[in-house]
């Protein structure tokens, strides 16, 4: 390709500049002003993020970013990131290096080292870090052909190995911070002086290039920011974030519990069931008319998978069971619902008047994830999910995807979470032909513009079968958790053979769509936990009412309290062990979220001196029966805990 003599970039008032090639970014900034340039972080060319000492290649939109652009911080991360590896190999000149990309809210890198790091070598990394950064280094760029980036490398075979990857095309560039060098596209801060606000975080042990069968690295995570209140705000969050650790607040709160003889699968405790079963029954409540529930089973032979195109795409991930009479792995338990939906739908005839079919199932299924992988509640090899398919005509799909865009977010809002959306579009491994996608994927665009929900969009993230709107869901301390999802698929009623009786009397084809809302009901509960702090609303606490007789004789009276409550279907229990004060305490750290102390006077009215979680020592006195009242009222609407309803 013959480079052009001119680049014409186009301002974002509309003005423009016309450059030379390989003029640097910077060079473009000055033209524009001086205070500009003395801010500038990094420049915005056709939508490629480049440095300032980069030489432009192309013409296009040319924006300039400050440390006001949410885009400036994941430049000052990857700057980050080479100056905690010029700390380290300042330290441990014997580390080699790998990757060190900005991701978000930070940055890592990994080296190869004999021995761990410690968390005293974090420190004085850490310390080195601020050493570097008060030097002012400026980032030098320098474009080498591959000979000479080999040369430079020749001790470093983790950066040999990278060089021997790269297509012949690629511009091989190299920056330097003082006589640290290292092999990097950018783009980068003008110098290290712009790393002000940082923290080391902690190390984790990562496999070269993510393949198990390589050697282990050692992977340092940090943060950066631009403003020291932004990263005191971030480790509050981080702190904050260990404290609510579903793992640590489930054992507390006696929820669930795991076991190395079922690794990845779940043991839920009597009060885990309780708010997993609550949780199905107001999935199931809410999908009571509009929704067909299923069960479908759970093992199958490869021919399904076959047909659905899981065999070939996603084997690896499946648990193959052996067939006795075969002798060979051609049977597996279900890592999704779709296939089993069809089969279903193939079992009899359908006319367009029963469209849109809704089939839900709460099947279990099962997914092969690697043991380093397992994680709790959120990641995890059997789980089950509020999986719902529809099959529809193409005319339908607008409504459909209104309604059920509807449907997913007032389910969120019951907990106090809000979503944004996403729309994903054709992945690289994908069925079906481009003209299949090209229709699937302007029918559902189509469709999400038509809602009038802003979105962002995701290239190439879509399912394998068919392009797809996620609901990233966030959290109480900000955090993002992809959850819901609605994917268009064309694929599958080819493959199924998928029909309806349209008003024609002839037979056509319909698609479908597949919809979850909470994801995994596993990691949607782990969310939960940590979203409320194991302080579940009413409805969702396992328990709700802790009866407390001041003293073992008002224990009658107390039981009869609890005898009214749970025959009006409260979840109610008592204690009587020890003091008063130890079961209050006891009450608190389980969160339950109503006390209701016996004393003799209560016993005597027929009353009960209640006290709500999170109220401190305040109590009311109020009518067994009008306490009762207002917990059933509170149940039946859901109410959210008090700081969780002020903000939606």
């Amino acid at each position: 390709m013959s480079t052009p003599e001119t680049l014409t970039l186009t301002l974002p008032d509309g003005a423009t500049r016309v450059v030379a090639p390989g003029t640097l970014a910077r060079d473009v900034v000055a033209t524009i002003g001086a205070r500009l340039l003395q801010a500038a972080i990094a420049v915005v060319v056709d939508g490629e993020t480049i440095d300032l000492g980069t030489p432009l290649r192309r013409g296009g939109r040319f924006r300039v970013l400050t440390e006001r652009d949410p885009e400036s911080l994941a430049v000052l991360r990857h700057s980050g990131a080479h100056v905690l590896a010029t700390a380290v190999r300042r330290l441990r000149p014997e580390a080699l290096i790998g990757f060190g990309p900005a991701i978000e809210d930070g940055f890592y890198y990994d080296f190869q080292v004999e021995h761990p790091f410690t968390p005293e070598d974090l420190a004085a990394f850490e310390a080195e870090m601020h050493r570097v950064a008060a030097e002012k280094l400026p980032f030098v760029r320098e474009e080498v052909d591959r000979a000479e980036a080999n040369r430079r490398f020749a001790d470093d075979p983790l950066k040999l190995e990278r060089i021997a990857d790269l297509p012949d095309e690629e511009v091989i560039s190299t920056y330097t911070d003082g006589p640290f060098v290292d092999l990097c596209r950018g783009p980068h801060v003008p110098d290290t002086s712009y790393l002000r606000h940082f923290k080391l975080l902690h190390t984790a042990g990562a496999y070269w290039r993510g393949d198990e069968r390589r050697q282990m690295l050692q992977r340092i995570y940090a943060t950066a920011w631009w403003k020291k209140d932004d990263l005191d705000a971030y480790l509050h969050r981080i702190e904050e974030a260990k404290r609510r650790d579903h793992r640590r607040v489930g054992k507390e709160l006696d929820l669930f519990l795991l076991h190395p003889f079922s690794p990845g699968a779940v043991f839920w405790t009597e009060r885990g069931t309780i708010v997993y079963n609550e949780l199905v029954r107001f999935i199931q409540e809410r999908q009571r008319h509009a929704f067909l529930e299923i069960k479908t089973p759970l093992l199958y032979n490869k021919g399904l998978w076959e047909q659905s195109g899981h065999w070939g795409k996603y084997r690896d991930n499946m648990f193959l069971v052996l067939d006795n009479e075969s002798g060979e792995h051609d049977i597996s338990l279900k890592p999704m619902n779709c296939p089993s939906h069809y089969l279903v739908y193939n079992s009899r005839k359908h006319s367009y008047r029963e469209l849109p079919l809704r089939y839900v199932t709460f099947d279990v299924l099962h997914r092969n994830e690697v043991t380093g992988a397992l994680s709790g509640l959120t990641r995890v090899r059997q789980f089950a999910q509020d999986d719902c398919h529809v099959f529809l005509t193409e005319n339908q799909i607008p409504a459909e995807v209104q309604f059920l865009v509807d449907f997913i977010l007032s389910y969120y809002r019951t907990f106090g979470l809000t979503a944004s959306l996403k729309f994903a579009t054709r992945p690289d491994q994908r069925i079906g032909s481009d003209e299949l996608w090209d229709r699937a994927e302007d029918a559902l665009r189509s469709a999400l513009e038509a809602t009038g929900h802003p979105y962002e969009l995701k290239p190439g993230d879509g399912a394998f079968y068919g392009p797809k709107i996620d609901f990233d869901v966030m959290d109480a301390l900000g955090r993002a958790w992809q959850l819901g999802t609605i994917q268009l698929d064309y694929a599958a009623p080819e493959r199924f053979d998928l029909q309806y009786v349209g008003d024609d009397n002839t037979a056509h084809r319909p698609v479908v769509i597949h919809r979850a809302v909470s994801g995994s009901l596993e990691r949607f509960i782990a969310i939960l936990i940590e979203h409320f702090a194991g302080a579940f609303p009413l409805w969702l606490a396992p328990e709700q009412v802790r009866v407390l007789p001041i003293s073992d004789d008002l224990s009658e009276a107390a039981e009869a309290v609890v005898r009214q409550l749970t025959e009006r279907g409260v979840r109610a229990g008592m204690a009587t062990h020890d003091t008063l004060n130890y079961r209050i305490r006891e009450a608190e750290l389980l969160k339950i979220p109503y006390m209701a102390v016996v004393g003799r006077r209560e016993a005597e009215a027929g009353t009960v001196a209640v006290r709500a979680r999170g109220a401190g020592k305040k109590q009311e006195v109020l009518n067994v029966d009008a306490f009762c009242e207002r917990l059933l009222d509170e149940i039946s609407s859901r109410v959210l805990p008090m700081e969780f309803a002020a903000t939606l």
